[in-house]
């Protein structure tokens, strides 16, 4: 893996997040959703209103990655409770994936988090029950929680696992 640095994201990268979310999201989830759901998702998740509402008012954290000075993911974090975390997305570039950068990214979350919450917490992130990720997650120390099937609009719905990992 070349040269990896990851810094925190503000409003003005949006259009960087857009673009990668553009191509990453949709590649992500092709032979899980419908085209037309992705397309609901993409603009449910990835309008500039909703990445500014989600970075402003609910003070959602994104990172990104650059490989070589160049863009290969993003992720974004937020606390959910006085020892809750969740780990909202984390994604990185097809170019990128068994690289390695999915691990970084990882550590370094929950570098951040240990950052702001030194005291003993708990992460959690959502993956679609289909998705081929739910692997590296469990390889990364996460354990399937709970599941649910999670009505987001449209008469569409998330049916995922709940995995969750203890950071001490």
């Amino acid at each position: 893996m070349e040269s990896i640095k990851i810094r925190p994201a503000t409003t003005s990268d949006i259009p960087i997040i857009r673009q990668l979310a553009s191509t990453i999201f949709p590649a992500t989830y092709k032979e899980i959703l419908t085209p037309k759901q992705i397309d609901y998702m993409m603009d449910w998740m990835y309008s500039e209103k909703s990445l500014i509402k989600r970075m402003v008012d609910l003070n959602h954290k994104y990172y990104l990655p650059f490989v070589n000075d160049n863009p290969a993911g993003y992720l974004s974090i937020h606390q959910e409770g006085p020892d809750l975390f969740h780990l909202e997305k984390i994604y990185v570039l097809i170019d990128y994936q068994h690289t390695k950068l999915g691990k970084a990214l990882f550590l370094h979350v929950k570098e951040m988090i240990h950052s702001f919450h030194p005291e003993p917490c708990k992460m959690e992130l959502n993956v679609n029950r289909n998705n081929k990720a739910l692997g590296f997650y469990q390889h990364m120390g996460m354990k399937i929680a709970r599941q649910g099937d999670f009505p987001i609009g449209n008469g569409y719905y998330m049916n995922d696992y709940i995995m969750s990992i203890d950071l001490e």
